[in-house]
């Protein structure tokens, strides 16, 4: 790939966030880094300057802008190529304190470095070719990761496990287009069934890889963003209790008095390993007043946006017609009814079809809490909120280029079937093998890359 002046510049930027702290690291990167490091840098006792030092090497001493000493450090000397960016890479271990970081990145600029882009570090990786382009993305995963199983999903595509799957896609759409195109450089030869019969057997071979990856697209936006859950029921049955134990602690003013929560409330969980954004809601009821009006409009919006609906029933009291008439609304959408108030003598009666999906609780005692998270894993693994456990999950991007990898594909099998012109059949092949090669970084465009690692955070 070809670099630009701006990617050959030498960049420096604060790789921890800006705040009080122990510690904080300035990160530099490029074909002065040592240079820069020599100019900064003060050795002490018989440390020898950055620049003569061996790679991997940790130095003790003192950063200086001219003869004002501004910080004691350790710096780390990485040589190229055995750096995350594949250049020579210094990282200076400073104290933590807001004032002093910048005083220490301030210095390196002065010496020569430039202040690095969003995600430009990374971008570096990519060009350099230490990472291809979905490795690259799983950097941000797994800084962004909450739960475990994001981790372990982000991990699993910084090592490789996407693009391991991906290749081999494009391996195939490559192969069957240099056999098309060698028919049309020699046009006097037909397809013959037997070629043509292995042709269509290996790009059914990679619309079925195609259709493996997509099918993990929901999974990923589950990982990445959090399954989205609203907590809906009637005033005062006991949805903002739910939410205090589904997060381990008081985020939602609760009140006897009905109609207390007027506007959604939202916050993130870790539910056996997924993120679960859980949105307390106003409840359902007729509304008195025009806030109150506007508290269940936005309620019925949430509803209507979330993965899965817990709808909350106070098991102490009979169904109001308010009650029937809210179960029968949500009856199509997924959902998992939450009986509250099970350490109370029952008041309720249920349909049968709606008490096989009754999680009873106690959000007074916590009892049943362990049951609800169950229940809410188990809605996935059953498909009812789709998501599923692949070996590896693509996000948007990929899935965008996959959809288009798969049409492309599609086209070209149909007139290969159809014996149409090989020039129609190449040109969806070449279509599909640039749709598939833009997931890796085969094939990009400044706009593609400049869209991907703006996303970073500075320092990355």
């Amino acid at each position: 790939m070809h670099l630009s002046a701006a990617d050959t510049d030498t960049i420096a930027a604060l790789a921890t966030p800006l705040g009080e702290a122990g510690l904080a690291v300035i990160r530099i990167s490029g074909t002065h880094a040592l240079k820069i490091a020599d100019t900064i840098f003060q050795p002490a006792h018989r440390s020898p300057l950055p620049s003569a030092a061996p790679t991997h090497t940790l130095l003790y001493g003192h950063v200086r802008a001219e003869h004002q000493l501004i910080d004691e450090v350790l710096l780390a000397v990485m040589r190229a190529p055995r750096t995350f960016t594949r250049e020579d890479v210094v990282e200076v271990s400073c104290h933590g304190g807001v004032f002093v970081a910048r005083q220490v990145l301030a210095t390196i600029l002065a010496a020569g470095a430039r202040l690095a882009q969003p995600g430009e570090f990374t971008r570096r990786a990519f060009v350099n070719g230490r990472l291809d382009l979905t490795q690259a993305e799983a950097v941000a995963d797994l800084i962004h990761a909450r739960t475990e199983r994001a981790l372990a999903a982000a991990n699993e595509q910084l090592a490789g496990a996407l693009s391991r799957q991906v290749h081999p896609l494009r391996d195939q759409l490559m192969t069957a287009l240099a056999h098309v195109e060698a028919f049309i450089d020699f046009p006097d030869e037909d397809i013959s069934p037997d070629t043509q019969d292995q042709l269509a057997v290996r790009l059914e071979s990679a619309l079925q890889g195609m259709t493996r990856l997509l099918d993990s697209a929901l999974e990923g936006q589950v990982l990445r963003r959090g399954i989205r859950i609203a907590i809906i029921g009637s005033p005062n049955a006991g949805k903002s209790s739910l939410l205090n134990q589904l997060l381990s602690r008081d985020r939602a003013i609760v009140s006897p008095v009905p109609g207390t929560t007027r506007d959604t409330i939202e916050e993130t969980a870790n539910i056996r390993g997924y993120p679960v954004v859980f949105v307390d809601t106003a409840g359902l009821r007729e509304a008195t007043d025009h806030i109150e009006r506007e508290g269940i409009r936005r309620t019925r919006a949430v509803a209507d946006d979330a993965e899965l609906l817990l709808h909350v029933l106070d098991l102490s009291q009979p169904l109001s017609d308010l009650d029937r008439s809210f179960l029968a609304e949500f009856s199509h959408r997924p959902r998992l009814l939450v009986g509250n108030k099970s350490d109370l003598p029952t008041g309720i009666e249920l349909p049968e079809s709606e008490a096989a999906i009754l999680v009873r609780i106690s959000c007074m005692t916590g009892a049943g809490m362990d049951r609800l998270k169950d229940a809410i894993v188990a809605s996935m693994a059953s498909g009812q909120i789709h998501a599923g456990t692949h070996e590896v999950t693509i996000n948007a991007r990929h899935e965008h280029a996959l959809r288009r990898a798969q049409e492309a594909a599609q086209r070209a099998l149909r007139a290969l079937r159809e014996s149409l012109p090989p020039e129609l059949i190449a040109t969806d092949l070449r279509l599909a093998a640039l749709a598939i090669g833009e997931i890796v970084g085969k094939t990009t465009t400044e706009d593609l890359l400049d869209s991907i690692f703006s996303q970073f955070c500075i320092g990355k």
